[in-house]
């Protein structure tokens, strides 16, 4: 609903659409309709997941982002299913069985601690050659105001960081090096495509949309259609990001395969035995 009135001419302007959820009628409203979709999740989230798997010839599940996903993938919430919640995770999947993974600013909201244990649930339920692929705020991107929005500082007031309290709400700020390390001790490969590194260099490696849409990305993100790098802070949860993020595949690895022993490290008694006793079968076959 929120998506088709801000292309009303009056809230195209973010200033304007600020200055709307500002209003207290408008903040209570918002509040009532979040609980109200809430208690339903809760009672029923579980039940719509379950229906929308069993339709789906591809389990490709979005972590925590119920209005703005692509074709194919299937929503998902906190209330029906929680990266922390394993109970959760195992009356919905079995293990090895999710095609892949998609998490836009999403681990920024839990623990470090948490974020490990996260990845090693969506470890076990991935397929061998399942994916991934995260998104979190860039805790090495040079702009103070960023930092002091993004940054994890739970005991702020949420009014201080803006109508939605960004700060209030984080757990953790990740650079490029501390997210990879993370997913790679989860046991995934990782592949980096968006991140600044500590010289405040800008990296960005093309990745494929079709494997999940990244949105506050510098592919993506509406604010940077002119390829600008400047940070754009209007002080809400929908505007308050510019394009930047850390982005990365973390790939399940397939497990090897068995490694054969050599012919030369086999036991005596198999080469005086049955190895000699099969390849003579095979030369009389042969002849």
């Amino acid at each position: 609903m929120w998506r088709l009135l801000k292309r009303l001419p009056v809230l195209r302007d973010p200033s304007h659409r600020r200055f709307l959820k500002q209003m207290p009628v408008v903040r209570q409203l918002k509040r009532a309709v979040r609980k109200t979709r809430r208690a339903y999740y809760r009672r029923f989230g579980h039940l719509w997941l379950r229906r929308a798997l069993a339709a789906s010839s591809r389990k490709r599940i979005v972590i925590g982002a119920w209005s703005r996903y692509d074709s194919g993938w299937i929503p998902t919430q906190r209330e029906f299913l929680d990266l922390l919640d394993p109970a959760g995770w195992e009356r919905c999947f079995r293990p090895n069985s999710v095609d892949a993974i998609l998490a836009e600013h999403v681990w920024e909201h839990v623990t470090e601690t948490d974020g490990l244990a996260a990845a090693r649930t969506c470890f076990r339920y991935l397929k061998p050659g399942g994916y991934l692929r995260v998104a979190v705020p860039d805790g090495l991107l040079p702009d103070e105001a960023y930092i002091d929005l993004v940054k994890a500082d739970p005991g702020s007031s949420p009014r201080a960081h803006g109508p939605d309290g960004n700060s209030a709400n984080h757990k953790a700020l990740y650079t490029y090096r501390s997210l990879r390390e993370l997913f790679e001790r989860a046991g995934f490969r990782v592949t980096l495509y968006e991140y600044f590194d500590e010289a405040g260099t800008f990296h960005c490696r093309q990745w494929d949309r079709e494997a999940g849409t990244i949105w506050r990305s510098k592919r993506f993100d509406p604010r940077d259609r002119h390829g600008t790098l400047a940070s754009v802070h209007p002080g809400s949860l929908d505007d308050y990001l510019a394009y930047s993020s850390i982005i990365l595949d973390a790939v399940k690895e397939p497990a090897p395969l068995p490694r054969l022993p050599d012919a030369a490290n086999l036991p005596a008694h198999w080469s005086g035995g049955r190895v000699a006793e099969g390849t003579g079968l095979l030369n009389r076959h042969r002849g």
